[in-house]
């Protein structure tokens, strides 16, 4: 995909809030408890390798990602950090994961038995480091009782080719004021790994939204995701226990403005009708830019006023009603603050039905991504672009 590098509509990235979370996360943790920063899906579409300079800037001594090409993409940018891969990887690319020293999820005996052969035949000189995944309430992926957990630690016990390096859950409702789901989740989880003769070195829980509010919670490995962006995994139905930072703010312009008269239409399906006088914006981004269709009756702001956006949004621009004529070439905030008023990625989650997750991971390559030290309170003024 093209990125969009000579229209205005630009996704800003605060390492310096990137940096400032992952701190404040960090004078939390227990000396013998390491912080991977997880940078799968592209950095929660921030962008994975700015993401990660600015994460182990911050203290974060490793990183997780979902799928092996995202391994690859931070091997490749020059990160020598251990690096483990959340998601099942297939067993044919076990050369890779040796040879790149990856960490790697494991659900089953089946795999490690076809892991263990390939490496074999092939003599690697270095081990393959696994993570066995156990499913406490998800549903998802990994082992769900004692007897398996136990077959797989006999299994690895001895093996030269194969290190047992972790072992962890993820909880469905850590996020949540009620606790029945997750209590229920620790205690399996707990049942487990107490079945096990040795623990391995990493026996880890923690999800942002544990690390955040359940900090008790067994786990010496904190995979701090989403709210290393700033952004909080409840959607603020639970007060964070430190101040996160937005790091994204996302602006583009009005390039072109009309005043209206009355019953003109605007948009596909014509949706909105104007009334007299009413001046109107056009703004180059849309939903092939991942700003959704949904977002019709959305604010954004323009010269620190709530202008609405009308009509459908299309593919590639939407409409705004405008408070007075603007010049064209005005900075529109889609996601940020302008003078006193400030729109946020869990307002735009909350008009979508959906949460801010969805948002930043579904803005495609064509916005550019910019990367600057000026927090998301000062978008207004001016920054340094690295």
């Amino acid at each position: 995909m093209a990125v969009g590098i000579h229209r205005k509509t630009i996704a800003y990235i605060d390492k310096q809030a990137i940096i400032h979370n992952v701190q404040q996360e960090m004078k939390r943790l227990d000396k013998d408890t390491v912080l991977y920063a997880v940078v799968k899906a592209d950095g929660y579409g921030h962008g994975a390798i700015e993401v990660a300079k600015a994460a182990k800037k911050g203290g974060a001594s490793g990183f997780c990602v979902a799928i092996l090409d995202e391994a690859l993409e931070l091997r490749e940018a020059g990160f020598t950090e251990p690096i483990l891969i959340l998601g099942l990887v297939d067993v044919k690319y076990v050369e890779l994961l040796v040879l790149n020293k990856f960490s790697v999820t494991v659900g089953s005996l089946d795999w490690l038995e076809k892991a263990n052969e390939i490496i074999r035949v092939n003599e690697y000189n270095e081990k393959l480091y696994v993570h066995i995944a156990l499913d406490t309430g998800m549903g998802r992926i990994g082992i769900r009782t004692k007897e398996e957990l136990q077959e797989i630690e006999r299994w690895l016990d001895g093996n030269e080719r194969i290190c047992f390096e972790g072992v962890f859950t993820h909880f469905a409702t850590a996020d949540s004021p009620d606790q029945k789901q997750f209590e229920k989740q620790v205690s399996k989880f707990n049942i487990l790994v107490e079945s096990l003769h040795r623990k391995p070195p990493f026996v880890h829980t923690a999800n942002s939204a544990t690390a955040l509010w359940h900090k008790s919670s067994s786990s010496n490995l904190i995979r701090f995701g989403i709210a290393m962006y700033g952004l909080n995994p409840s959607g603020g139905v639970l007060s964070e226990p430190y101040q996160l930072t937005p790091a994204m703010k996302i602006s583009s312009e009005v390039n072109y403005v009309k005043q209206m008269q009355e019953g003109d239409t605007i948009g596909y399906g014509a949706t909105y009708s104007a009334s007299q006088g009413e001046w109107v914006g056009t703004v180059p981004i849309g939903y092939g830019d991942g700003w959704p269709r949904g977002l019709q009756g959305q604010d954004v702001l323009v010269d620190g006023k709530r202008c609405e956006i009308i009509g459908r949004v299309c593919m590639d621009q939407c409409m705004i009603r405008l408070p007075y004529e603007v010049e064209e070439g005005s900075e529109v905030i889609l996601v940020g603050q302008s003078q006193e008023q400030l729109i946020t990625l869990q307002e735009i989650a909350d008009h979508l039905n959906t949460i801010h997750y969805e948002i930043t991971c579904g803005l495609t390559a064509r916005i550019p991504r910019r990367y600057d030290n000026t927090s998301i309170a000062n978008s207004d003024k001016k920054t340094n672009i690295f």
